[in-house]
């Protein structure tokens, strides 16, 4: 399920009809307020490093369904079931970011149960500009202490819990026994979130996007938060395909084009799946 509020995808279920993303119980769907949860698009700020509202505003606006789109790769439509958004700047956003701006984005769905979701953002002003841009993607697990990040390993991170400080990952793997707020940066095109509770793998990949955000918010943070339950940090975990670090610039004309790729597979055939995946195979 998509939203036009914020081209926000809401849903994603397997064969068995689970749902794979997650959504708070206590989530408001009060305009312009988005719900937390799904797929958030942040755009053109991520977090709070610059002057506008926290994660951009393209989340908190109205999309519209884009009727012609200029045409993708032929294998991005062959065999999908897919729909095309097209967000542009109102008059309230160009005076927040005074930059003329199309933002398209292809939500598509294979017949295998990949996600798939393309944003190309061209710049249609007269003058450069620089942007950010992450899909902030919540996704459902079984319990936040059963669950490892791999191909994170020996990079460098940004931690915004120690004011964007620069670390680099020392674990073989990332798990989770406190609040985790971090960017890693220079990231490989291939990031696993194996969930032992579920036995089950997610596979992200990745094109135009070489960082990653992930975030758990924990105990004390998740209390705080209005719109997500005192419990809920346990069965979530974001993992955002994201370019933070280096912002993109578009010279008037240019355009940029983010791929992530979402599969969920049982953990049982993951291990050879991802090494695959991680060689480009």
């Amino acid at each position: 399920m998509v939203s036009l509020h914020g081209g926000q995808v809401f849903s994603w279920r397997n064969e068995q009809g689970e749902e794979l993303l997650f959504t708070s119980s206590k989530g408001i769907f009060k305009p312009p307020k988005q719900v937390r949860g799904g797929i958030p698009i942040c755009f053109p700020q991520f977090g709070n490093c610059g002057s506008l509202e926290q994660h951009g505003f393209a989340r908190s606006k109205v999309w519209t369904v884009d009727d012609n789109p200029p045409p993708l790769h032929p294998n991005d439509s062959h065999g999908k079931s897919f729909i095309d958004l097209l967000l542009k700047p109102s008059e309230e956003d160009l005076k927040c970011w005074p930059y003329s701006f199309e933002l398209r984005l292809r939500v598509s769905l294979a017949a295998n149960g990949d996600l798939a979701l393309t944003s190309r953002v061209r710049n249609i002003d007269g003058k450069p500009f620089s942007f950010s841009f992450t899909y902030h993607t919540y996704l459902s697990v079984s319990d936040i202490s059963e669950v490892r990040v791999e191909g994170l390993e020996t990079l460098d991170y940004l931690d915004n819990l120690r004011q964007r400080e620069r670390f680099t990952e020392q674990g073989d793997a990332l798990t989770f026994e406190s609040e985790v707020d971090r960017v890693y940066l220079s990231c490989p095109n291939a990031i696993a979130i194996l969930d032992h509770g579920r036995k089950r793998t997610y596979v992200i990949r990745k094109d135009g996007l070489p960082d990653v955000a992930v975030w758990n918010p924990w105990e004390k943070k998740s209390k705080a938060m209005a719109d997500f339950g005192d419990e809920e940090y346990k069965k979530m975990l974001c993992v955002d395909g994201a370019v933070v670090e280096k912002p993109v610039t578009l010279k008037p004309g240019e355009e940029w084009t983010g791929l992530l790729v979402l599969s969920a597979v049982p953990s049982s055939f993951c291990s050879e799946y991802f090494d695959l995946e991680r060689r480009g195979l």
